[in-house]
C-alpha cells in the first residue's frame, strides 16, 4: 500500500474528521463554521483539517483572514481503486 493511501485510510478513521468531511460534503466552509457544531477548540478543528489536507481529502482556499476548505472525494476514489486493483477486487452492482 503506498504512503498515499495509508494517509487516506488513517485521515477515515476518525469519527471527528468523518464529521467534517460530512460537512464539507454539502458545502464549502471556514474552520469558524466547522467549529460550530463540535465541541472542540479551533487549534483541535484545525489540526483534524491538517490531516484530511495532507491526505488530500480536502482543498483550502484563502480569502482575506478566512481559509476555506472544501471536500476533495476524488482522493478516496483514487485510493479505493489502487487496492481494489491490488487486492485483485471488483466492485459490481447488486
Amino acid at each position: 500500500m503506498d504512503d498515499a493511501c495509508c494517509s487516506v485510510f488513517n485521515a477515515l478513521g476518525d469519527k471527528t474528521r468523518l464529521a467534517i468531511l460530512a460537512m464539507l460534503k454539502k458545502r464549502e466552509c471556514c474552520v469558524s463554521e466547522i467549529c460550530q457544531p463540535f465541541d472542540m477548540s479551533q487549534p483541535s478543528i484545525s489540526h483534524h483539517l491538517d490531516i484530511l489536507k495532507r491526505a488530500g481529502l480536502v482543498q483550502s482556499e484563502k480569502r482575506g483572514r478566512e481559509v476555506y476548505y472544501r471536500f476533495n472525494g476524488d482522493a478516496i476514489v483514487e485510493c479505493c481503486g489502487k487496492q481494489f486493483k491490488a487486492l485483485d477486487l471488483i466492485l459490481m452492482k447488486k
